[in-house]
């Protein structure tokens, strides 16, 4: 299935958009997948980058109050990091700061996803044109909203922890504190 997919996303002259489509018809499932096992092995083991990126992308959109429709981003990420409640109450009974953990798990893992389609490749354009570009040494072009201060970063980070403080006290569980360590 990751290879179909991965291919999937490939064959259109325009992955971004081939990702679009697909995560679009994926995601009602993920949101009916019963155990956050099931959610993490099916997100850790997309092969594409592109099409994890969307997914996540939408899971966090699903999650916020008001969505965002800039496109994706870091000053979008620090967007979720503000706007995002925990995670959509899925259908298995979990504690709150568990919820927590989950959420901070794709946050990393949508940072981590989205590091590598803009900055270590050309995977917004087509296989061919890819080619040229790779010969050619072209760099990937960075978008203004990446473009994102420390002190931006501190502030949300202060915002995020201040919101999780008020949920669950202090002090935080072990895995939230390296999860919280690990995003900023």
């Amino acid at each position: 299935l990751q290879r179909m997919l991965s291919m999937a996303v490939e064959v259109d002259r325009s992955p971004t958009c081939s990702s679009r489509k697909i995560a679009d018809d994926i995601f009602p499932f993920i949101l009916n997948i019963p155990l956050r096992s099931q959610r993490e092995a099916l997100l850790n083991t997309l092969e594409s980058q592109l099409l994890r990126c969307r997914l996540l992308e939408l899971l966090f959109q699903h999650s916020c109050d008001v969505p965002t429709t800039s496109s994706m981003s870091l000053d979008k990420i620090l967007y979720f990091l503000s706007h995002s409640s925990v995670l959509p109450q899925f259908q298995d009974e979990t504690a709150t700061w568990q919820r927590w953990d989950e959420m901070l798990q794709y946050l990393s893992l949508l940072l981590l996803s989205y590091q590598t389609f803009p900055f270590a490749g050309h995977l917004r354009t087509s296989v061919s044109n890819r080619m040229d570009l790779v010969a050619q040494k072209a760099k990937p072009r960075l978008q203004d909203s990446d473009d994102i201060s420390q002190l931006d970063i501190q502030l949300k980070m202060d915002d995020f922890i201040s919101r999780m403080q008020k949920t669950l006290g202090e002090p935080f569980p072990p895995q939230i504190q390296q999860k919280l360590f690990m995003v900023q």
